[in-house]
């Protein structure tokens, strides 16, 4: 508890060092606002981000028309390991120049393709478990590949409809590697193909192989990459996110003019996380204090350390954030949403079974139904907050800001 507190201390005042760099005005804080979606990993759990998504793509088409989608309202998109899967959905062009899918498709799309990238007879066949524990990855990774090649084709991320930020981890130089619109129109070497970076980022250890590929600049320079999962550097990338936006203005190539980086009162984030298991019933001490390496990799068909580094960065990246808007009294303006009571089958990745998909779909309906929550920045838990009514209304209102905030813009242009 500790050393939590000094983290959050030291959080807090940098936070509040970068933001009295410079005053902010009251005509400032009423300028154009930068907008950010985040999207947690976590394999098949990513419909109930998808399920959240699709209600809030619905309440702006309520405002806005039938053609609105969610690229057309945030300025990022950032997504790791499933959730960089879905950011490419979102943001990838299709042939008529609007995004491949809209957010209500997100869910059915796991739903046909999840029992096939999971295949149940990998999970419960005896020689494969052999495999993955001395052999290779628990899935061979094909359908996956040919499903994303064939749908984002040849895309890069610089085309994507609007600035992506998607997480991996490259092994060979053993350092976060994040790829991002910016980045990609900048400089050849990082506009990679969208299929390689969603599978780079899907990438996760002993579930699937490590995804290697190369690019290449005008003056024939080749770069390689030897990825896995984002989860790795940053399971929730809400952080990277700001981060860059943060470098964007530091280096006055961002086009929200008169910001300051991590300048809250100027920012609209929402975090949607793919759940979590309930507190201190997925692993315990006891058990774990007689495993091995191999336990710690594989045990009882799942992988502590994946789900312990997962589980463990994005709770620390929404005490941070949350940290960041509190110290303004802006907290209204960063939504997170996760559901923290995950348990058997609903909390592993992989469990493609009809029954647990609907499961997780009506998980992700009942987090709408939820009262909004935010972390206690002493405990590190989320709280009901009292007064700010559920999920669902937050994300009414949340559309409501996206809609004035992009109807401000086209009126100002």
């Amino acid at each position: 508890m500790e050393k939590r507190a000094l983290i959050l201390a030291l959080n807090l005042l940098i936070t509040i060092q970068i933001s009295q760099l410079i005053p902010i005005s009251n005509a400032q804080t009423k300028s154009r606002k930068v907008t950010i979606l985040s999207i947690d990993g976590g394999g098949v759990r990513g419909i109930i981000p998808g399920t959240i998504l699709g209600h809030l793509e619905s309440k702006l088409q309520e405002l806005d028309g039938p053609n609105a989608r969610l690229v057309d309202y945030f300025d990022v998109i950032a997504g790791t390991s499933t959730g960089g899967l879905i950011t490419t959905m979102l943001a990838a062009p299709g042939p008529d120049n609007r995004p491949m899918y809209a957010a209500n498709n997100i869910t059915s799309f796991y739903l046909e393709n999840c029992p096939k990238i999971f295949p149940e007879s990998r999970r419960n066949n005896f020689v494969g478990t052999l495999t993955n524990l001395f052999a290779g990855p628990k899935y061979d990774g094909k359908y996956l590949k040919t499903l994303v090649e064939g749908l984002l084709g040849n895309i890069t991320v610089s085309q994507a409809l609007t600035n992506v930020v998607i997480p991996s981890f490259d092994i060979k130089r053993l350092q976060p590697t994040i790829f991002t619109t910016k980045d990609g129109k900048a400089n050849a070497s990082k506009n990679a193909l969208m299929s390689d970076v969603a599978l780079g980022t899907s990438a996760a250890p002993t579930y699937f192989p490590a995804h290697y590929f190369e690019t290449r600049d005008p003056q024939g320079n080749v770069r390689e990459f030897n990825l896995i999962d984002g989860a790795m550097a940053a399971n929730n990338p809400t952080l990277v996110a700001i981060t860059e936006v943060s470098k964007e203005i530091l280096s006055g190539k961002f086009e929200v003019a008169d910001m300051e980086p991590m300048d809250s009162t100027r920012m609209l984030v929402l975090s949607l996380g793919s759940g979590v298991a309930k507190m201190a019933e997925k692993y315990n001490a006891k058990d774990a204090s007689k495993w091995g390496v191999l336990s710690w990799v594989f045990y009882d068909g799942d992988s502590p350390l994946v789900n312990i580094y997962g589980d463990g960065s994005a709770d620390m990246v929404d005490i941070h954030v949350s940290t960041i808007f509190q110290s303004r009294r802006n907290e209204q303006n960063y939504l997170r949403i996760q559901e923290d009571n995950l348990a058997g089958d609903t909390s592993s990745v992989d469990i493609a079974t009809v029954k647990n998909m609907q499961t997780l779909v009506q998980i992700g309906q009942s987090l709408l139904k939820k009262p909004v929550s935010r972390v206690n920045l002493e405990t590190g838990r989320q709280e009901p907050v009292q007064g700010e009514g559920t999920n669902a209304e937050a994300l009414a209102r949340f559309a409501k800001l996206l809609s004035d905030e992009r109807n401000s813009r086209q009126t100002n242009n």
